[in-house]
């Protein structure tokens, strides 16, 4: 079969395709052929050495997919071979409170991930993908749409009413749009565009605010909201965009900790935290069964992620070069 690797130190352009043997599922494991795959900025991290400079290579990267189950190993009652079915990211990370051993069984590493035309996973760790969707459109939840379900369904409880802060529009925001409008939430976005900030409101955003216009974003999100503030706030800048966001959020909200787009280190005060009472929560994509759920939702309202570029599987670079450039809008798909 074929994979990429990345090979001989870190770098897109030591990315490589490579030969190697197709895998045979053991005791409790299936075996996959891959349709699609999705990125994340955690992918094109990795690539480059900056998620894990330790990471042992050669690696097979990107932590998300969707195969068919091909063939089961001893002892798979529970799945069936022609099943369409999605590898949860955190590969024995079933329910409950996370765990060292649990979250640091990862694809995309320090496994193997999802960029390979076969991959052997545990059959307790897959997801079947919502039938009303495409290759491409079931490989996007893996991780950004479990990530946006953790922080708003799992952690948050984000009920009809309340008012959610999705900063810009890659994976994760876009996902958090989508949900919070399902739930019944009242959602702002932000970004430096002001056309993917007309594609937000087409989506359902109730109000948008372009960043690089209000530098005190926070304020006007607070004015926005009512007055008193926003209820939760999907945080994917963070280090440079939590100032804003604490002055975003209301007495008592919410603040999801899940990306660091904007830096990790920088000073702050955090009296408001601790004088206005605000939750700071840090999320790791998720469980399978918050991801099962997601999964139930997407299918009963069908909906469908939004997909901005699609890549062939020979495409994987070119990919991640326009994930670096940061002009999609939604998930960027990768399809054999």
């Amino acid at each position: 079969m074929r994979a990429w690797e990345i090979r001989g130190g870190f770098g897109l352009e030591n990315l490589e395709v490579v030969e190697r043997p197709k895998p045979v599922p053991g005791p409790g494991q299936v075996l996959l052929a891959m349709k699609a795959m999705s990125i994340n900025y955690r992918d094109l991290l990795m690539v480059r050495g900056h998620y894990n400079p330790r990471q042992p290579l050669p690696l097979v990267p990107l932590s998300d997919g969707v195969g068919v189950v091909e063939e089961l190993g001893d002892g798979v009652e529970h799945v069936s071979v022609g099943a369409r079915v999605m590898p949860i990211f955190a590969q024995g990370w079933l329910d409950g409170e996370p765990s060292k051993s649990k979250i640091t069984r990862t694809l995309g590493g320090p496994l193997d991930g999802t960029a390979a035309e076969y991959m052997v996973v545990d059959a307790s760790s897959v997801v079947p993908a919502p039938e009303h969707l495409t290759d491409g459109e079931a490989a996007a939840l893996v991780c950004a749409g479990v990530t946006a379900w953790s922080a708003l369904v799992t952690q948050a409880t984000v009920k009809p009413g309340d008012v959610v802060l999705v900063q810009g529009t890659g994976g994760v925001s876009i996902f958090a749009l989508q949900i919070a409008v399902m739930l019944g939430a009242r959602v702002i976005v932000t970004s430096s565009s002001d056309e993917k900030l007309e594609q937000a409101r087409a989506l359902g955003a109730t109000h948008t605010i372009n960043y690089r216009a209000e530098k005190s974003w926070g304020k006007v999100a607070r004015k926005l909201a009512g007055g008193d503030g926003v209820d939760h706030i999907m945080e994917v800048g963070g280090a440079g965009t939590l100032e804003q966001s604490l002055k975003a959020v209301r007495p008592g909200g919410h603040i999801s900790m899940i990306g660091v787009l904007s830096g990790t280190t920088e000073p702050l005060n955090v009296i408001p935290i601790l004088m206005q009472n605000i939750r700071i929560q840090g999320v790791l994509v998720g469980h399978k069964a918050s991801f099962e759920a997601l999964a139930k939702a997407y299918a009963a309202h069908q909906l469908r992620p939004v997909i901005s570029d699609t890549f062939g599987f020979d495409e994987l670079p070119a990919a991640l070069e326009h994930m670096q450039r940061a002009r999609h809008f939604g998930k960027i798909a990768v399809t054999l």
